[in-house]
């Protein structure tokens, strides 16, 4: 256990390193620059800039001086505020992350529950309504999902107040972000679950007199959890760090909305912060995942 651990966390460090190497001299090879705007700069005064933000040495001696300060916590300041880029990402992830983890949390709980239905009921109405409903949830991407429920429920019908920072209401984003999430989870709960109700153990079990709510729950639910576990932790990963697109539709302003920001206004520091945070993020939520199957079945090894 203590050498895989060590070893997926040594796999870890080294994806860090190539994805901010990627996202680096990817961005540098975009043309302009943080100081380009419509009306120039004076040279003397962009001169100064630039050295003051290590702009005027090589790109891979920018990315070295980077990476150093990097191992030693410092995340640099943003070019266009000059904040500190650490606390903007403490305040911005503060917002994606209460929003991610409510739609985690739906989209695991209620994606379980619909998907022992559906495996239960198999070719009866309550299978067929959830399967039609999840395939259609799975079609439709998130920003088209957002933009509908924005139109319809907060301006047509009013039945749920815009997003606001001074009266935030989560509801339509958070089903805009677990609907998907949610129906996958359902699609992969059923076929497990019908996998595992027609091992020979589960037979067994019914054989000798065991309840079937005790068959269900302690032995098909718990061991048809290893393939939805493979998928919760990246997909953590990904609401928390994929939520853009719904924060911008909504002017929620998250972590999403200061990257896209971030993008536009070609602010390498905060691109690299994000990008590596988001990275971490990923990668961890993926480790834990792994971690999490020796917990729900002991008898799995890392060998």
């Amino acid at each position: 256990m203590l050498k895989y651990t060590v070893k997926r966390v040594l796999l870890a460090l080294v994806t860090i390193v190539i994805i901010s190497a990627i996202t680096f001299f990817a961005m540098n090879a975009i043309p302009g620059g943080p100081f380009d705007k419509e009306k120039a700069t004076d040279p003397a005064v962009q001169q100064v800039l630039e050295a003051r933000f290590n702009l005027d040495k090589p790109v891979w001696q920018q990315y070295v001086i980077y990476m150093q300060n990097l191992a030693h916590g410092d995340f640099g300041i943003s070019l266009k505020t000059g904040r500190e880029i650490s606390s903007i990402i403490t305040e911005k992830f503060a917002v994606s992350a209460r929003l991610g983890l409510m739609a985690a949390a739906f989209a695991v709980v209620l994606g379980l529950v619909l998907g022992s239905i559906a495996a239960l009921s198999r070719n009866h109405w309550p299978d067929r309504v959830i399967i039609f409903f999840t395939t259609l949830f799975v079609s439709v991407p998130s920003f088209v999902l957002a933009t509908i429920l924005l139109l319809v429920f907060a301006l047509t019908l009013k039945w749920v107040s815009v997003f606001s920072t001074t009266n935030p209401n989560y509801v339509l984003p958070v089903i805009s972000l677990m609907l998907y999430p949610m129906s996958y989870i359902t699609r992969l709960t059923k076929s497990s679950m019908l996998d595992v109700l027609g091992q020979d153990y589960i037979r067994t079990a019914r054989a000798k007199g065991v309840r079937d709510s005790l068959v269900i729950f302690k032995h098909a639910l718990r061991n048809a959890l290893i393939p939805v576990i493979t998928y919760v932790g990246p997909m953590v990963a990904y609401i928390l760090t994929g939520s853009m697109v719904v924060e911008t539709v909504f002017t929620i302003g998250g972590l999403g909305t200061e990257f896209v920001r971030s993008i536009n206004n070609q602010d390498y520091p905060l691109i690299m912060a994000t990008t590596i945070f988001l990275a971490v993020l990923m990668v961890i939520a993926t480790l834990m995942s792994d971690l999490v199957y020796k917990i729900v079945d002991p008898k799995i090894t890392f060998d």
